[in-house]
């Protein structure tokens, strides 16, 4: 297993992807090491960390062994989550894109600081891995703001969400079996590849972008009010 829907970010500093489906420690360790990963955002609430923690140690090693005697750097580990069934909107009740565009919104108006946190380890110089379930909604809004932010153009932000696509179909077979195992009542259209929510159409991020720009202008002035110093949000930038 691995992290699937893995990819790096305009300049390199940030990755996105899934969550770490069936890594153990050593290959965490390896996973981590390959990819030169110094932080990692986990954008995903406290049920979503138990079904499929990391194999991480509080002082960011994966041995067994303190950070120091480690044969690689501690890496940060941020749980900074939002649980997309508790903040805004219904998930069952996104039936267009511009439905998933609009909750997209809903989540950053409601909880600015969240993108901000998200983004605050690869603004002050460390190679980030943000992450939630899928590596498709949390992260796909993150990683758009941090486009944006960087100066990337909009096709560009809309290639990058739905290059998730491709990726979908074995993620939610894997997800599926994951939550089988731990939560058996979870009904098996839950993981269904139709519902709206489970998909990264092109049209959703385009609704979201003109949304965001409407509601906030850019979004180097949304990281600044959202808790980033002038500092970080310019070292986003490649």
């Amino acid at each position: 297993m691995a992290v699937l829907n893995l990819r790096p970010l305009a300049g390199g500093r940030i990755l996105r992807g899934s969550q770490p489906f069936g890594l153990d420690a050593a290959a965490t360790s390896a996973f981590l090491a390959e990819h030169g990963i110094q932080a990692i955002v986990d954008l995903r609430s406290e049920l979503e960390r138990s079904l499929v923690p990391w194999l991480i140690n509080s002082d960011g090693s994966t041995d067994g062994t303190s950070s120091a005697g480690s044969a690689m750097p501690g890496v940060e580990l941020v749980n900074n989550p939002l649980d997309p069934n508790a903040i805004a909107g219904s998930l069952h009740a996104v039936e267009t894109p511009e439905d998933l565009g609009g909750l997209y919104l809903g989540w950053i108006k409601l909880r600015p600081e969240w993108v901000a946190d998200a983004l605050r380890p690869a603004a002050r110089g460390k190679r980030t891995l943000v992450h939630c379930s899928l590596g498709k909604d949390r992260t796909g809004v993150v990683s758009a703001i941090a486009l944006l932010a960087a100066g990337a153009a909009e096709d560009s932000i809309v290639e990058d969400y739905t290059a998730t696509t491709l990726n979908l179909p074995t993620m939610l077979d894997i997800m599926a079996e994951t939550w089988r195992l731990h939560v058996p009542s979870t009904p098996a259209a839950y993981f269904s590849p139709e519902l709206m929510v489970l998909q990264s159409p092109e049209a959703a991020m385009r609704h979201f972008l003109a949304a965001f720009a409407e509601e906030f202008g850019d979004a180097r002035s949304f990281l600044r009010e959202a808790g980033l110093t002038a500092v970080e949000v310019q070292s986003l930038a490649p």
